[in-house]
């Protein structure tokens, strides 16, 4: 690990002030020379690896809130504190109850002590598993090395995305947490050196294209500040599938967020996100249109299966996500079907 200055910040002022006084690098929030620190799970992580060489971290532990205000709840909605940790979201009863989709997703990842120290802020930004992103001794990754060329095109990429790739990068966006938030519409709050804002968490993480590198809508120093998500008639019926190697601790080879709004049997609403096989969290809008107006049958589900893979551009080792991708998405709409709203 290379050395770094470090700080903390008591509170949210103090940490966007910590990054206003940073140098603009001209770079992507990933690459910036100032980086936040709050769980870490991911961070230090690739500081290890030589991956991430910040000039400084901020630490942000301060503005952890108390438990009982990690999670507030109403007829509108959620809001979540991107400060709170994994574990706590994910045992909260309006969460269990009314929107288990995001439990499911936060129960699922990593282990329970990681998510014990890991932060909903965090989650969504953590970097992809790639190893030639990971392994400084590929020196063709251009999320790594702008420019450099891509390793995982010609080489070994079981692990690796079918949608939503480009000729720059087919890395897989790694995370959980982000397809329920896709899934459910949710928006995300940011705050930095310019002011506060809002957008839809669907255009957080952008598709790779030409630029990998530049992986979110984030600009250096900007922080996340909290996820509100809306009241809808789908979010009871809500369910997240993870298909992996074994079933602890392992990233997705495929995985669906579903939420569902039925009529005696009737899809008046689709909502699905997919995991593990795109580029970035990935709203299958194909597939909720598949399914629209619909009864929710095996053979409806595998039409929306259908469409959600149609553009799919598999290379070599990981053909095989494009079916196992289709099963999965069968597999959790049929079981949500069968979940009481």
């Amino acid at each position: 690990m290379r050395s770094f200055a470090f700080t903390a910040a008591p509170d949210l002022p103090a940490a966007v002030r910590a990054a206003g006084g940073a140098a603009p690098s001209g770079q992507p929030a990933t690459l910036a020379p100032l980086q936040f620190l709050a769980g870490g799970t991911t961070l230090l992580d690739l500081m290890k690896l030589d991956v991430m060489r910040p000039a400084t971290l901020v630490d942000v532990n301060a503005l952890r809130p108390p438990r009982e205000r990690a999670v507030a709840a109403g007829a509108d909605g959620l809001r979540l504190d991107a400060f709170a940790s994994m574990a706590e979201v994910a045992e909260h009863p309006a969460v269990l109850g009314d929107y288990p989709v995001i439990a499911d997703t936060l129960r699922l990842a990593a282990s329970a002590q990681l998510r014990q120290m890991a932060t909903l802020g965090g989650n969504v930004l953590q970097r992809t598993r790639c190893p030639y992103f990971r392994d400084v001794h590929w020196a063709a990754c251009n999320k790594r090395r702008p420019g450099s060329g891509c390793s995982a095109l010609e080489g070994m990429n079981r692990q690796h995305a079918v949608l939503g790739t480009s000729e720059a990068c087919i890395a897989t966006y790694p995370g959980d947490f982000a397809q329920a938030l896709v899934a459910l519409g949710a928006a995300v709050e940011i705050e930095g050196p310019g002011g506060r804002r809002r957008l839809p968490f669907e255009q957080l993480h952008r598709a790779p294209g030409d630029t990998p590198q530049v992986e979110t809508a984030l600009a250096p120093g900007e922080l996340i500040t909290a996820f509100v998500v809306p009241a809808g008639a789908w979010t009871r019926r809500s369910r997240y599938l993870k298909i992996r190697d074994r079933e602890s601790y392992q990233f997705a080879l495929a995985s669906a967020a579903v939420a569902l709004d039925l009529q005696q049997g009737t899809v008046r609403e689709a909502r699905i996100a997919l995991g593990g096989v795109a580029t970035r969290p990935w709203r299958a809008r194909e597939a909720e249109r598949a399914l629209a107006g619909r009864a929710l049958d095996e053979a409806a589900a595998e039409a929306a299966a259908q469409a959600a893979f149609a553009e799919a551009r598999p290379r070599g080792h990981n053909a095989f996500k494009v079916a196992l991708g289709r099963q999965t998405l069968v597999r959790a709409l049929l079981e949500a079907a069968r979940m009481s709203a």
